[in-house]
C-alpha cells in the first residue's frame, strides 16, 4: 500500500456511507495487569446511534493516520509461526458465521494479551467491513455510472485503545444547597489516541493482498516490535528515521563528517529525483552501487569498495537497501537542523544549497542566501555591506 491507497480507505470512513459498510463491530474489555478477557460482546454496526458510530469511525481514522515507514508499516507475514495470524485473520476475514468470526478474533486477542498485560484497562475493537472502490473515475458525459464498476474488498480493522480513569468532581446542589462529592464509577475509552492497530488484509489499488498487513503505530517511528513479531507474525522492519540513520552513518564512513551544503543539497535531490520519478511504482530502494552514484554525481569522488565495507560495517549486510523515501520523505519541510551556540536555525533539504559557512574577518558565519528582506520581530533587517571571505 502507498500513501494514496491508505488516504482513499480513510477518507471513506463516514456514517452512511455506501462505499464503505461496516457489518460487525466487537469489542473486548481487558483488566489492567491481568491476562484475562473480563467481557467482550459483538453487534451490528448499524445498531449503534449515529453519535455512538461517528466516535468509532473517528477512531478508525485515527488507526490509518501517519506516515509510511513512520506510524504505519506494510508488514509481509513470516512464512511459519504458532498459531499464525494471517490464518486467523483469513478464516475470520471468509466467515459467514458470527460465531466463528467471534472465535477467530478472541484468538487475536489472546495473542495481544500474553505475557502482556497492560498498565491500563484496554478495550480492544474489531470490525469487519467491506470496502468498495469505483473502477474508473466519474466521466459526466458517460452513460454508465461510475458505481456501475467497482472494487469490493472485505478487511478487518483492530484498534486498541487504553481507558481514562473517572473525572472527581465537587458539585453544587441547588436544591439542597449543599456542596457534594460525586465521582463517576465507569471508565472512559479514549477513542482520539489509539495505542495501536492493524488493517488486514492490504489493499492496492483496488486489489488485496492477503500476505500482508498494515501495522498502526501509537507514535511516530515508536513501533512495537514485540506487537510486529508476536502477534501479527510480521517480518521485521526499519523505521523511516532508522534507515535515515543508516544512510547517515554510510556516508560518513565514506566521505568523512564533514561536509558542504551545497553537496549534501545535490545528494537529497538526486534521491528526490529517484523517489518523484518512481511514484507510481514500486517504492525505489537504494543499495550500495546506488550510494556511490549519488556521491559521485554530487561531486565526492568514491570508490565503489569502499561504499560496500560501509555498508558492511553499519548494517552487518552488504547488499542492504535502503528506502529512497525514508531519506527524503520531508524534502520539501523544514526538516534539518543547524545547530550553533548562538542560534538554531531550521531548513529544508531543497534549500540547502543556499546555506554557506564563511570566514568573515577571521570568524566562522552561516550565511545564507535570501530573495527578500529578512525580519525580526516584525523589523526588516537593513542590508550591510559584506567584505571579502
Amino acid at each position: 500500500m502507498d500513501k494514496k491507497d491508505i488516504a482513499d480507505i480513510r477518507r471513506q470512513f463516514k456514517v452512511d456511507n455506501d462505499l464503505m459498510k461496516i457489518s460487525d463491530i466487537f469489542n473486548v474489555y481487558i483488566m489492567k495487569e491481568t491476562t484475562d478477557i473480563y467481557h467482550h460482546q459483538s453487534q451490528p454496526f448499524e445498531m449503534l446511534d449515529q453519535d455512538q458510530q461517528e466516535l468509532f469511525i473517528n477512531n478508525f481514522k485515527k488507526v490509518l493516520t501517519g506516515q509510511l515507514d513512520e506510524k504505519l508499516f506494510e508488514l509481509k507475514f513470516v512464512r511459519e509461526a504458532e498459531d499464525h495470524s494471517q490464518l486467523i485473520l483469513h478464516k475470520g476475514l471468509l466467515s459467514t458465521n458470527l460465531e466463528d468470526w467471534k472465535e477467530q478474533m478472541l484468538t487475536m486477542t489472546e495473542k495481544m494479551i500474553r505475557d502482556n498485560p497492560y498498565e491500563k484497562d484496554v478495550v480492544i475493537t474489531f470490525i469487519r467491513a467491506e470496502y468498495l472502490k469505483p473502477a474508473k473515475r466519474r466521466n459526466d458525459e458517460a452513460e454508465e455510472s461510475e458505481r456501475d464498476a467497482v472494487y469490493s474488498n472485505s478487511f478487518i480493522l483492530c484498534s486498541v485503545n487504553q481507558t481514562q480513569e473517572p473525572k472527581k468532581e465537587i458539585q453544587f446542589d441547588y436544591v439542597e444547597k449543599e456542596f457534594k462529592y460525586k465521582i463517576e464509577v465507569d471508565p472512559v475509552i479514549d477513542l482520539k489516541n489509539p495505542m495501536t492497530g492493524f488493517l488486514f488484509p492490504t489493499i492496492t489499488d483496488g486489489a488485496s493482498d492477503v500476505n500482508h498487513v498494515l501495522y498502526a503505530s501509537g507514535k511516530a517511528n515508536e513501533p512495537d516490535y514485540r506487537f510486529i513479531e508476536d502477534v501479527l507474525n510480521g517480518e521485521e522492519i526499519m523505521t523511516a528515521k532508522e534507515d535515515k540513520a543508516v544512510f547517515e552513518e554510510v556516508i560518513k564512513d565514506v566521505v568523512g563528517d564533514q561536509l558542504n551544503p551545497s553537496t549534501l543539497a545535490s545528494v537529497y535531490g538526486e534521491i528526490n529525483r529517484v523517489v518523484e520519478e518512481n511514484e507510481e511504482d514500486e517504492p525505489p530502494r537504494l543499495d550500495y552501487k546506488d550510494v556511490e552514484r549519488v556521491l559521485n554525481q554530487s561531486g565526492e569522488k568514491v570508490d565503489s569498495e569502499k561504499v560496500k565495507t560501509a555498508f558492511q560495517r553499519v548494517t552487518d549486510n552488504e547488499t542492504y537497501e535502503l528506502k529512497a523515501s525514508s531519506i527524503v520523505s520531508k524534502y520539501k519541510t523544514k526538516s534539518i537542523k543547524i545547530n550553533t551556540k548562538i542560534a538554531n536555525i531550521s531548513i529544508s533539504p531543497q534549500d540547502l544549497e543556499y546555506v554557506r559557512q564563511v570566514n568573515y574577518k577571521g570568524k566562522r558565519c552561516i550565511m545564507i542566501e535570501v530573495e527578500e528582506d529578512a525580519e525580526i520581530d516584525g523589523f526588516k533587517m537593513l542590508p550591510e555591506a559584506f567584505g571579502e571571505y
